[in-house]
C-alpha cells in the first residue's frame, strides 16, 4: 500500500439507460429498445475509471440507506474502492440519472440527485486527514458547490493538486478557479464558462486563456474523438484522440478525469497523462453505460501501443 490514494468527491447514481434510434424532442414519445440498470454518476464514475485504471482510490460520497446505496458500495468494494469515506443518509434517496442513448451514442440525461445533493462541508471535514495525504483530489459538479470548495481548500492547503472536472457545466466563481491546478472541461463547459462556443482549435485556445486568467493553472479541453486540447504555462497543444467506433459516449469525461489522476499520481508528464486519458476515454465509448465502460488497465496500454493516435 505504498501507493498514495487518489481522492474523488462527488456524486454516486444509478443510472437507468433506454436504447433509442434518436434523442426524444420535447414532447415526443419514443418507442425505445433495450431497458437496462447501470452504476453512474460523475463522482463515482471518475473513481471507477481511476481504479481500474491503476489508481488506489478512495471516494468521498453519500447514498441513501436503500438498495441503490447498497448495490453502490458493493460495485466500490468490487473495484478495490476505499469505501470509508462514503456516507449512508437516512433522510435521502441514493441519487438517480434516467438516459437515453441514440444509435449514434450520443445521449440526454434527467437526474435526480438525492443523497448527492446533501453532501457537506461536514463530509469533507470527516474525511479531512484522507484528502491531506492524498497524491490528488478529484472533484466534478454534481454535489453543492460549497462542498467542493470546501475539500478543494483543504487540499491546496496541504500541497494536493486538485483536479476539477466542472460538469455539469455552470458559471463558477473566481475563487474556486483560484484553487484549481487542473481544469477539464468539454467543449459545452468551456463555453458556459466563457461564451466561446469551441468550434475549432483556435477557439479551444481562446477559451483556455480565459480560464487560465481566471486563476486555473492548468486547462485540459475534452474535445471528444477528436482528443484533448492542453493548456499550460509551457504552452498549448492538441493531444490527438484515439479513433474507435462509438457506442456510448456516455462518461467519456468521467474516465478521462479518473484515469488523467492514475496517470498524473504515477509522476507522468502532463502530456503523457493526457494521452493516457485519452485512450482510456476513446475505450469507454465502445461499451454502453457509465461505470460498465471504464476500461482496465491493460486494455488502456494495449490501445496505447497498437494505435497512433487519429490525428499523428
Amino acid at each position: 500500500m505504498g501507493k498514495k490514494a487518489i481522492v474523488v468527491i462527488g456524486s454516486s447514481n444509478t443510472d437507468m439507460i433506454i436504447r433509442v434510434e434518436r434523442i426524444p424532442l420535447a414532447g415526443e414519445t419514443i418507442l425505445g429498445g433495450k431497458f437496462h440498470i447501470a452504476a453512474g454518476g460523475k463522482g463515482a464514475n471518475q473513481a471507477v475509471g481511476a481504479a481500474r485504471a491503476g489508481g488506489r482510490v478512495t471516494f468521498v460520497a453519500r447514498v441513501g440507506k436503500d438498495s441503490f446505496g447498497d448495490q453502490a458500495i458493493a460495485g466500490f468494494r468490487r473495484d478495490g474502492i476505499d469505501v470509508r469515506c462514503i456516507a449512508r443518509d437516512a433522510s435521502a434517496a441514493s441519487g438517480v440519472a434516467l438516459i437515453c442513448v441514440a444509435r449514434d451514442g450520443q445521449n440526454s440525461i434527467a437526474v435526480a440527485s438525492g443523497a448527492n445533493a446533501a453532501l457537506s462541508s461536514a463530509d469533507v471535514r470527516r474525511a479531512a486527514s484522507t484528502i491531506r495525504s492524498a497524491a490528488i483530489l478529484v472533484a466534478q459538479l454534481e454535489t453543492p458547490l460549497a462542498t467542493v470548495r470546501a475539500a478543494a481548500l483543504v487540499a491546496v492547503k496541504a500541497g494536493v493538486p486538485f483536479i476539477l472536472n466542472p460538469a455539469p457545466a455552470r458559471t463558477l466563481p473566481s475563487s474556486l478557479l483560484k484553487l484549481v491546478s487542473i481544469l477539464t472541461p468539454n467543449e459545452t463547459e468551456a463555453q458556459m464558462l466563457t461564451g466561446i462556443p469551441v468550434t475549432d482549435e483556435r477557439a479551444a485556445a481562446r477559451a483556455a486563456q480565459i480560464l487560465r486568467g481566471r486563476g486555473a493553472r492548468t486547462v485540459i479541453l475534452t474535445l471528444g474523438a477528436r482528443g484533448a486540447f492542453l493548456a499550460d504555462a509551457g504552452g498549448q497543444q492538441l493531444v490527438p484522440g484515439f479513433k474507435v467506433k462509438p457506442v456510448d459516449t456516455t462518461a467519456a469525461g468521467d474516465i478521462f478525469n479518473g484515469a488523467l489522476a492514475v496517470a498524473l499520481a504515477e509522476g507522468r508528464v502532463l502530456l503523457d497523462a493526457v494521452r493516457f486519458a485519452n485512450a482510456a476515454a476513446a475505450l469507454s465509448v465502445t461499451r454502453l453505460g457509465a461505470q460498465p465502460s471504464a476500461p482496465m488497465r491493460a486494455a488502456i496500454e494495449r490501445l496505447m501501443r497498437a494505435r497512433p493516435s487519429s490525428h499523428q
